[in-house]
């Protein structure tokens, strides 16, 4: 019978493969970009639906695509550029949105997690612009239909944007009314900060994201999904239960907050599958997440 240092061993592996696999796929060029703000990073990715499905007579739902990395600088939206044009063959009219994220010191060193408030400004601006910038760029597409989602960092972004009326009144974000989407389907999400702090998620970004120990408990509540419920809008969680960059316990956390809130969270949970298939076109997973965004878009 393998030991406990032999199945971590497998179980890395597999991450490694998995991780190779969802990065070895070419950027997709997008067919319009637009921007939302003045600086390079505050821009809109653009993939018009491929299929013969989406006539004139029946416009195409928006899928409002947040990607991960831990919200660092050397992740950004083309390496979801693959999963951005798989989910354009499915029918779907894509928006891939690119935000400001932390990057290292001027002196060098690895990046920081996001930049406060950059990062959640740029998240809120995208979103609030998204129906018009539709309306000019996609007409294929359905600007009243919007499903939200996010990988990883991406994941928590899409459930924070979703939460922006629960914020603290003093919150700049913070919106009057429930964004206007369809649902929001979140892909290994940093759901629960403090789940996540104690787990060392991504390296201890979670509380980097929140500017360290001296900020973390005080901005948890303008940053943290799992303290912004009940929201009021569908959600779902699509999870591997391999998942050893954002494990299963993260996702299971936020989704009891949600209970305990009087809110009913979906949690797809996928049997092998760690992070990455989540948004690789050639995983099985992929498919899975296409499907659970179709049910809450049409």
């Amino acid at each position: 019978m393998p030991d406990a240092a032999d199945a971590a061993a497998v179980a890395a592996a597999r991450a490694a493969a998995e991780e190779e696999s969802a990065f070895s796929h070419p950027p997709v060029d997008p067919d319009a970009t637009a921007s939302y703000g003045g600086d390079p990073d505050q821009v809109i990715d653009f993939y018009a639906p491929r299929t013969e499905d989406t006539a004139a007579d029946r416009l195409a739902p928006v899928v409002a695509v947040l990607h991960g990395g831990a919200w660092r600088a050397p992740y950004d939206r083309r390496h979801v550029s693959p999963f951005a044009a798989f989910l354009a063959g499915r029918g779907f009219a894509v928006a891939s949105v690119e935000y400001r994220r932390g990057a290292g010191d001027a002196g060098g060193g690895d990046p920081v997690a996001g930049r406060w408030p950059d990062t959640l400004d740029d998240v809120a601006a995208a979103l609030d612009a998204l129906p018009a910038l539709v309306r000019a760029h996609l007409p294929q597409a359905d600007p009243r239909r919007i499903v939200l989602t996010g990988h990883s960092a991406g994941g928590h972004l899409a459930l924070w944007a979703a939460a922006r009326h629960l914020l603290p009144a003093d919150a700049p974000w913070r919106a009057d009314r429930p964004a206007p989407l369809r649902g929001v389907v979140a892909l290994a999400p940093i759901a629960d900060f403090a789940i996540a702090d104690k787990l060392e998620v991504c390296g201890g970004a979670a509380r980097e994201f929140l500017g360290g120990d001296a900020r973390f408990t005080e901005r948890r509540p303008y940053a943290d999904p799992a303290l912004l419920l009940p929201t009021g809008i569908a959600t779902t969680l699509v999870q591997g239960r391999c998942d050893l960059d954002v494990p299963q316990a993260v996702a299971e956390s936020y989704a009891d907050a949600a209970a305990k809130a009087g809110e009913v969270v979906g949690v797809t949970l996928l049997e092998d599958v760690g992070h990455f298939p989540l948004i690789d076109p050639a995983a099985d997973a992929c498919a899975v997440v296409a499907e659970e965004i179709a049910q809450l878009a049409w």
